[in-house]
């Protein structure tokens, strides 16, 4: 008498001989699985369905890859006209002017604040806000009013970015703040701020010099 296989033997063969049903097209279209919505559907039709939602989830991941590369592709150009416009600039007053104009017009800033402070001005807002105020220092998010005050004239501004930068003799600080309570976020990456930060601050040091 043959021995009775049980269900785990044939699963362990099936995957120990995955081309099994190769030679044998004609079972697959016989077996048949239970689904609760659609009622009995054959094997080659799982497949079928597996593999289109395996094509729509890659699909889905390449939109994803092709749209990121064009927003960092647009980024960079708009930074490279950034930079290229910032070397242009004779002074504190047109590196101020051209840094606000770009985030105003290219990233749809509310307000956007370049401005010159001495290390008394400085530990005077530090002291003001219980913020850090050091060097490289970068804040982001929906701040509290008292903070907001500080920072803004504007009662609207709902979320900020600030970021400090030491030059040779004092301080400058960029304030971008938004409408948007949501539009800066605490855990937001600060890669692009940091990299626009470093530029502003070599090109004010090459006035200085």
């Amino acid at each position: 008498m043959a021995k009775k296989l049980d269900a785990k033997e044939v699963e362990l063969y099936l995957l120990e001989n995955t081309n099994f049903f190769l030679s044998r097209e004609s079972l697959v279209s016989e077996l048949s699985f239970k689904h609760d919505a659609e009622g009995a559907t054959s094997l080659l039709e799982m497949q079928v369905r597996k593999l289109r939602d395996e094509q729509s989830r890659l699909m889905d991941m390449l939109s994803g890859f092709v749209s990121t590369g064009k927003e960092n592709e647009e980024l960079f150009f708009k930074s490279k006209n950034l930079t290229l416009s910032l070397i242009a600039s004779n002074d504190f007053e047109e590196v101020k002017k051209t840094v606000e104009s770009f985030f105003e017009k290219n990233f749809e800033v509310d307000s956007c604040f370049l401005e010159a402070l001495s290390d008394p001005e400085l530990k005077e807002l530090e002291s003001k806000t219980g913020l850090d105020m050091s060097k490289n220092a970068i804040h982001m998010g929906p701040l509290s009013k008292e903070k907001m005050d500080a920072f803004f004239s504007s009662e609207s501004v709902k979320s900020a970015v600030i970021s400090v930068m030491k030059l040779k003799e004092g301080f400058a600080l960029l304030k971008m703040g938004s409408h948007e309570q949501t539009k800066y976020l605490g855990d937001g990456d600060t890669t692009f701020i940091e990299y626009i930060r470093d530029i502003i601050v070599k090109v004010l040091e090459s006035k200085e010099a």
